[in-house]
């Protein structure tokens, strides 16, 4: 294999394939290094017994049609690639305290008369509140989604669209619950706000972002949640395809343990075994503490990343239960996405929201003929898991599944005893086969936050070398990541004169 490349990108998650592509797309030669055997990262599947389980959630975004904001169909298309696609009519069930039962449906108005019903002294605050999420996804749906470190790009797109960009940096300090608060007074219904942020940005809506809010409350109802069939594996696998098709390369099994820096840049990157590549622009998909605590020295920790470091937290990981059930427990209209709170209080708290994906509600090619895959996952951190041995972490991954199953029956009655198939993943499991620290989700705020203001583009410190991800605007989710691929993409198209 070559060992001089135009980029090399550590690690084939979304955000690092979407780069990837973008780059080979306008010419690029570039090169991917996996460590583990199948791309996607958290977006990647495993297959076992007949079922093929995604690993992270089901509920997609950027499969739409229309707008500039359907981000993953564009990718696809930028490498000549196709994905066929299942509309998902319900984005979430929602299952709360207090008999809080609500359904967001794709059509918008259905949502909002459902949620009128429940509060009706507080019909013009909800609608105010989400009508100002969609001025926030009309503004990001007519402009194209690059990189705001590139200014005749942002140059450009002003004089296109000056009142959307305007729109946008009105909001971009403000977070959602700041919006919120000015429309709604009702505790429950502010709870419930916190939760529909909570769902994606592992956030409440205090310290959630509004332009992602925005991003996130309106496309479900514009481009909608729609569900590759196959599997979610399915992207990573057509992106893969489509970059090898333009000359570029994955190498799969090659684990980057550091980045190659001289006089200050960074040069190439050196894999587990010593074989070294090189490469103008070097781009890591790793997360930010594994990227500077671990392919670069912590003690030259730039000074920008220590502020980034003290403004940002890990979040929490996953307990994940991967299940196949009898799909006679499962009944024939259930929604695919649900999740499950008994206590507003415990919302945050080690397991204490319930999600829940029944993906073969939408593709039954997932599972054996007569089953369904149920993955559940729920909020847990690396310290209640670190240093158990063998014995005593089997036995607590056991007690945690038999309780959020009897957790579940509350919505599934009968589901232990519909139970084929059963496989659980911790915070040691993510560490393991994502190689993120402490298996974590991605960053969270230490503290309130103004919006996105702080969040890191694409460029570092050290010259040459680029992040992609969650840890990168705009954050957390998979539109998110490719958001970023595509900005971190054309940062570096520019930079290299293509």
């Amino acid at each position: 294999m070559d060992q001089h490349w135009d980029v090399i990108v550590i690690g084939s998650g979304i955000g690092g394939l979407v780069t990837a592509t973008q780059l080979a797309a306008k010419g690029a030669k570039v090169l991917v290094l996996e460590s583990y055997i199948i791309p996607g990262g958290s977006s990647g599947y495993f297959a076992t017994e007949g079922y093929r389980f995604d690993v992270g959630a089901s509920m997609i975004f950027g499969f739409g049609k229309e707008g500039t904001t359907n981000l993953l169909t564009r990718a696809l298309k930028a490498v000549n690639v196709e994905l066929e696609t299942i509309p998902d009519p319900v984005q979430i069930h929602y299952h709360l305290p207090n008999e809080l039962d609500i359904k967001v449906q794709r059509d918008y108005d259905s949502f909002i008369e459902q949620l009128t019903q429940r509060f009706p002294a507080e019909q013009q605050g909800i609608k105010r509140f989400y009508d100002e999420c969609w001025k926030v996804f009309n503004c990001l749906n007519s402009i194209d989604l690059l990189s705001l470190e590139e200014y005749r790009y942002l140059m450009r797109v002003f004089f296109q669209r000056p009142l959307s960009c305007l729109g946008l940096l009105k909001y971009l300090p403000v977070n959602a619950g700041d919006i919120a608060r000015r429309h709604i007074k009702d505790p429950e219904l502010l709870k419930f706000i916190d939760i529909e942020c909570y769902c994606w940005s592992v956030a409440k809506a205090d310290w959630t972002p509004m332009i992602n809010a925005g991003m996130v409350f309106s496309d479900r109802h514009y481009g909608g949640i729609n569900y590759p069939k196959g599997g979610v594996g399915k992207i990573a696998e057509k992106l893969a395809e489509g970059l090898e098709k333009l000359g570029s390369q994955i190498c799969y099994k090659s684990k980057v343990s550091q980045i190659l820096i001289e006089n200050g840049k960074a040069i190439g990157v050196e894999i587990i075994g010593g074989q070294q590549y090189y490469a103008k622009k070097i781009v890591s998909n790793a997360t930010r503490w594994d990227t500077f605590g671990k392919l670069l020295p912590q003690e030259n920790l730039p000074a920008k990343e220590r502020k980034w470091q003290k403004r940002y937290q890990l979040s929490p990981s996953f307990l994940n239960l991967h299940l196949g059930v009898r799909s006679s427990v499962i009944p024939a209209d259930c929604e695919c996405h649900h999740i499950l709170l008994e206590d507003w209080s415990k919302m945050e708290q080690e397991q204490g929201t319930i999600f829940v994906s029944i993906p073969t509600l939408l593709d039954p090619s997932l599972a054996p003929e007569g089953f369904h895959i149920v993955h559940t996952f729920t909020p847990s951190w690396m310290d209640n898991w670190q240093d158990l041995p063998p014995k005593e972490y089997e036995e607590k991954k056991e007690d945690a599944a038999n309780n959020l199953i009897e957790r579940l029956e509350k919505i599934f009655p009968g589901l232990e005893q519909g139970l084929d198939y059963q496989q659980v993943g911790t915070p040691r499991t993510h560490r393991r086969f994502l190689g993120r620290q402490s298996g974590t989700y991605g960053p969270v705020a230490h503290y309130k936050l103004p919006g996105l203001l702080t969040m890191p583009f694409n460029r570092t410190s050290i010259e040459n070398l680029y992040c992609v991800g969650d840890s990168t605007f705009p954050g957390q989710g998979l539109n998110a990541v490719a958001f970023s691929g595509f900005a971190c993409s054309h940062r570096i198209a520019v930079d290299l004169g293509l």
